[in-house]
């Protein structure tokens, strides 16, 4: 992906993704698509018992991709809801 077609995507959203934590399935489609590594492993297991992740809002660039190769209806919404999403730390 090149850093114009990253800025034009970018354009479309302004504000970064959120991984629903009770909803992610683990399937980790997302961590190898994004373009800049903001996407990290959270620890142990959530409410459903199965792995999940969490986007890095300071690094996200907007650019959509994880909720498009995401096979999990609802784990990502396109906008920054810090309460849907356990950020470790």
């Amino acid at each position: 992906m090149t850093l114009d077609l990253i800025d034009s995507i970018q354009g479309e959203s302004g504000v970064a993704h959120t991984i629903v934590t009770n909803v992610c399935e683990g399937v980790a489609d997302c961590v190898d698509a994004c373009p800049v590594a903001c996407i990290h492993p959270g620890p142990g297991k959530n409410t459903v018992g199965t792995d999940w992740y969490w986007i890095d809002f300071s690094t996200c660039i907007d650019c959509g991709i994880c909720l498009q190769v995401c096979p999990v209806e609802g784990a990502i919404v396109p906008e920054e809801r810090p309460e849907l999403q356990k950020t470790p730390g």
